[in-house]
C-alpha cells in the first residue's frame, strides 16, 4: 500500500485551516441547570454561548459549571450569561495560525471561539488544532481516519 504525502496548504497558514466547526450553542438566557444537562448529554467539555441575535459572547467550558452541579433554587433561577465563561474578543478565520496560537498560550486558553464579521460562532480552535496545521504533523486522532 502506497502512503499518500500529506500536503501542506499553499500561503500563510490561518485560523479557518485549524478550526472545527460550533456545533453546540445555547442561548445567553437558558438557565444554569439546564446548561449543565446540556453539556452533560452531549457528552461536551464546553458549549458556545450566544445572544438572542445569535452573536457569540463566549465559552462556558464543563470545568466552569463544576460548583454548579448540585442543584439548587439558585442554579433554577440564573441565566448562564451570569455566570464566569471564557469572553472575547475572539479568533477570526482569516487570523494567521501562529498568533492564534500565541495568544493562546498568553491566555492561558483551551479552547476560543472563532468568529465572523458579525460576531456569529463559525468554529472552535484548540491549541492541538493549531500545532498541527503549523507543523504539518497529523496528531494520532488524525492517523486513524
Amino acid at each position: 500500500m502506497t502512503a499518500i504525502p500529506h500536503h501542506r496548504p499553499v500561503g500563510p497558514l490561518t485560523v479557518a485551516q485549524a478550526m472545527r466547526p460550533a456545533e453546540l450553542g445555547i442561548d445567553v438566557n437558558t438557565m444554569v441547570d439546564k446548561a449543565v444537562d446540556i453539556i452533560r448529554v452531549a457528552d461536551a467539555d464546553h458549549v458556545i454561548l450566544h445572544a438572542e441575535d445569535g452573536r457569540c459572547l463566549g465559552v462556558v467550558r464543563r470545568a466552569q459549571l463544576a460548583p454548579y452541579q448540585n442543584r439548587s433554587w439558585y442554579t433554577a433561577r440564573t441565566p448562564i450569561g451570569n455566570i464566569t465563561h471564557d469572553g472575547g474578543p475572539f479568533a477570526r478565520p482569516e487570523m494567521p495560525a501562529g498568533e492564534a496560537l500565541a495568544t493562546m498560550r498568553a491566555r492561558g486558553m483551551r479552547v476560543w471561539a472563532v468568529t465572523d464579521a458579525a460576531g456569529r460562532a463559525v468554529g472552535l480552535l484548540t491549541p492541538d488544532a493549531l500545532r498541527t496545521v503549523l507543523t504539518g504533523e497529523r496528531g494520532p486522532l488524525d492517523a486513524a481516519a
